[in-house]
């Protein structure tokens, strides 16, 4: 099949599609999955083909969700759950964390928890409370789980197939504003390793860090920082935890200069995590010291105040002018 064009919501559905035919093992749970197809119908039409013994509907219960997929995944299920949005989650962290996260060690390695958690994750789309968070640092601090985003719609498919065949637990953050961006899916590209970063756009002045739904705002950084006469490497992490760290340090090492962005709070982020890291092993190399961009230390804010809160391309170029500026 040759490169198809769609959007990162259909990526998802068409990769869940293809896990669904190929592993009998293979269920989609959650809310609204079913018959509604999901309330960004990203499951649209999976039961209608697969059937309600393949992808559940299920009562509004996260915790009994995600104890549920941990019970099947034991009995050797490979479940794929759905949280309706991020802010939902929560009512499951102390499965999540207590029992998914620590099972496979506490048992001496003998058991496997094959489950994927999706969860539509960031602002961006004039949502109200609990509908716009970036809680991935909750989940990437807590050892035994695995955490992803996808920026594009390859890589939305490729991760999600990925993730279904780990034997590892994996929280599969999607950045919901970017579900109807549109980019070329090769169905029958082999994937690069579902941990590992990419540089997306190549520079020499200063190196831009960012995952998820920001991939695209540095990007757009980079264009028009090249209007300039600057030099803006971008790389794609696609990883939170474990973090690519070899690959980022590489190209600091040839820019000498970071800049990492992320929707989340600064304080305590994903960010902290790599300023030390890429500061620690790149300390000689550094001609500037890591900035980080993302949303403010404070609760989400009302639809008409999100762009304010929200980083984007001026607060962006601002870092980057910062940066440069040493």
């Amino acid at each position: 099949m040759a490169a198809v064009k769609m959007a990162l919501a259909k990526a998802v559905n068409e990769s869940l599609r293809k896990a669904l035919d190929t592993d009998p093992k293979v269920l989609v749970m959650g809310e609204d999955v079913g018959k509604l197809g999901g309330v960004f119908r990203v499951t649209d039409g999976l039961q209608k083909d697969f059937g309600e013994d393949r992808v559940i509907d299920t009562p509004l219960a996260e915790s009994g969700i995600v104890g549920t997929a941990i019970g099947l995944a034991l009995r050797g299920y490979r479940p794929v759950v759905e949280i309706q949005f991020d802010g939902f989650v929560f009512p499951a962290y102390d499965q999540i964390v207590t029992q998914l996260a620590k099972m496979h060690a506490r048992s001496l390695g003998k058991v496997k928890l094959p489950v994927v958690i999706r969860i539509p994750y960031g602002g961006g789309i004039g949502a109200v409370e609990h509908h716009s968070e970036s809680p991935e640092a909750l989940f990437a601090h807590v050892a035994g789980l695995k955490v992803v985003s996808p920026s594009n719609p390859a890589d939305a498919y490729w991760m999600m197939q990925q993730a279904i065949q780990s034997d590892d637990p994996v929280i599969f953050f999607e950045p919901k504003r970017r579900y109807w961006d549109k980019g070329e899916v090769d169905t029958e590209a082999f994937p690069g390793p579902l941990h590992s970063a990419r540089r997306v756009r190549e520079g020499t002045d200063l190196t831009l860090v960012a995952y998820g739904p920001m991939v695209k705002v540095c990007l757009e950084a980079a264009a028009a920082a090249e209007e300039e006469g600057r030099s803006i490497e971008v790389i794609d992490l696609r990883s939170m935890s474990p973090i690519d760290f070899d690959t980022v340090q590489a190209s600091v090492e040839r820019t000498g200069r970071l800049v990492v962005v992320h929707e989340a709070p600064v304080f305590y982020g994903s960010g902290a995590e790599i300023a030390a890291r890429i500061t620690e092993r790149c300390f000689y190399h550094l001609e500037a010291p890591v900035l980080r961009v993302g949303g403010y230390h404070a609760p989400y804010p009302p639809a008409r105040l999100e762009d304010e809160y929200l980083p984007g391309l001026d607060r962006v170029l601002e870092a980057v002018d910062r940066s440069l500026a040493y």
